[in-house]
């Protein structure tokens, strides 16, 4: 993956394919390459050119420890399409989805169409405590061990249907197990953003098309926040998909690819 410097920092990233430019931008303390597994091979097929990221506090991207910003993160995605060749579709989960929203407001002329999933327009008391419990953790060194770390990562972002079958429990559990750990001073950065701000009076000057997608068992981000915010944003439509939580791209990839290809495809 090319690492190159833009917007006063080094961002990683990866570009395959041919076609119109969809990039993918993925949530806090997650690397590009999640989506490698799935979106990135279906929008190839389906005639895109697909760029994905290693978000600023995600090595091998600088991990800008000493703190991040929303408006960093949106600098960097500018950045990076100007680099790629403007415009891009932009695609985005969870912080990801608020970086769409930001750069669809601060950026229209970059971006063609917006698609935010796992999205929110304003703090949800659960998932704000939830942050601050694990920035707690990771500032007094504390690190739980990781069959337990696993089990609670399950519960909080997959469906209870996932859950339900046996095989595929064990399966996410030996994922999770697998990647868990204190976390970096750069994933430390993001979980130290503030997103305290109600944005959704703000939405409402989005001009780009876009589409928000819910998962219907989302924990950390209810659907009905992704609902909010397609209302707020004049040119938005919205769209759920059941039986998935907030890793819905990874739990039902078959379906949240066709809505993506549909959506981008469309003229």
């Amino acid at each position: 993956m090319p690492l190159v410097s833009l917007n006063g920092i080094q961002l990683n990233y990866d570009v395959t394919g041919s076609g119109p430019l969809v990039l993918l931008v993925m949530g806090s303390a997650s690397p590009g390459r999640v989506w490698r597994t799935y979106q990135v091979p279906a929008l190839v097929r389906a005639g895109f050119r697909v760029a994905t990221v290693d978000n600023r506090g995600i090595a091998p991207s600088s991990e800008s420890a000493a703190g991040i910003t929303m408006a960093d993160l949106v600098g960097d995605t500018a950045a990076l399409i100007e680099h790629l060749g403007a415009p891009a579709h932009v695609v985005g989960t969870s912080m990801g989805a608020r970086v769409v929203a930001e750069l669809a407001l601060a950026r229209p002329e970059l971006l063609g169409k917006a698609v935010l999933m796992a999205a929110t327009a304003r703090p949800y008391p659960v998932t704000s405590t939830l942050s601050k419990g694990e920035q707690a953790l990771y500032d007094k060194g504390i690190q739980l061990p990781p069959e337990y770390s696993a089990a609670i990562k399950a519960v909080l972002n997959l469906s209870p249907h996932t859950l339900a079958d046996p095989a595929k429990a064990q399966e996410w559990l030996d994922i999770f197990e697998f990647t868990a750990g204190k976390g970096t001073p750069g994933t430390r950065a993001q979980a130290g953003m503030d997103r305290s701000q109600d944005r959704s009076a703000a939405y409402r000057r989005i001009t780009v098309p876009s589409l928000v997608i819910g998962f219907g068992d989302d924990q950390m981000v209810p659907p009905r926040f992704g609902r909010e915010v397609a209302e707020a944003i004049p040119t938005a439509t919205y769209t759920q998909i059941e039986q998935c939580g907030h890793y819905g791209y990874l739990e039902r990839p078959d379906e949240v690819n066709r809505v993506l290809i549909d959506f981008l495809s469309a003229g």
